[in-house]
């Protein structure tokens, strides 16, 4: 960890909403929250990872009352700056074992955030750790990328993702113990300025594994938030796991 707020301290968080201009557009943000409102129903939803709140405020806005955990105060401070955000409780600290009063409909993790749990043992904690806050009968839906393996030919250990005269970003895979990082290179003035992040990728089949060992089980499986089927060729997929009633 760089500093008490992980990877995503000031320097990230000053910026974070314009780097991710794209995942703020109304295409991307509106048919997550509209999943997340009907599998919320009238009762309460707890964001893993609520970051500067792209998700939590819209949907608070739909009237689901939303609570967030998070590390970083920096990307909170930004959540709190924004309108409506003394609307959704905060809880400062880690996702996979930070504990909130009460129990919730609906737990969610977004935007590939499960993969900053870098070792499995976190990932399988966070697993319990949703379950624990879930009603009977509630959903835990993560949203998480495919790992992008097909793409890397015998030898190399690099995919990259963003190419352009100023700014290129690549992601580097260990496929022995399934870390990866995602490297981000701007040129400014011409100097290059390098920052990176670690992850842990995961296959949906081991998350299945993950959610039966904290005593979830899976409802479905789409491509997106759209609800498109989830076949070999999808690169993403949005999955609900439900804790059982009785």
């Amino acid at each position: 960890m760089l500093d008490d707020d992980g990877y995503f301290g000031e320097s990230i968080a000053a910026g974070y909403d314009d780097s991710a201009a794209d995942m703020f557009r109304p295409g991307a943000v509106d048919p997550a929250v509209g999943m997340l409102a009907e599998l919320a129903g009238g009762g309460r939803a707890l964001e893993f990872g609520v970051g500067t709140g792209r998700i939590a405020l819209p949907l608070a806005r739909r009237g689901v009352p939303v609570h967030g955990i998070d590390m970083s105060r920096a990307m909170v401070a930004r959540l709190r700056a924004k309108p409506g955000g003394d609307a959704v409780g905060v809880t400062i600290g880690d996702f996979a074992t930070s504990t909130v009063p009460g129990t919730f409909a609906v737990a969610y993790l977004v935007f590939n955030t499960i993969n900053n749990l870098t070792t499995q043992d976190a990932q399988v904690a966070c697993f319990r750790n949703a379950a624990a806050h879930l009603d009977p009968g509630g959903r835990f839906v993560v949203e998480v990328g495919v790992p992008d393996l097909r793409r890397l030919p015998p030898g190399q250990n690099a995919v990259p993702f963003h190419i352009s005269s100023t700014r290129w970003a690549f992601d580097t895979f260990d496929v022995a113990t399934q870390a990866m990082r995602s490297h981000y290179v701007t040129i400014i003035d011409g100097r290059a300025e390098h920052w990176s992040l670690p992850f842990r990728y995961v296959w949906p089949a081991e998350l299945d594994l993950m959610a039966q060992l904290a005593g979830l089980r899976l409802r479905d499986r789409w491509e997106g938030w759209t609800r498109a089927p989830f076949t070999g060729e999808s690169t993403r997929h949005v999955s609900v796991w439900e804790k059982p009633a009785g």
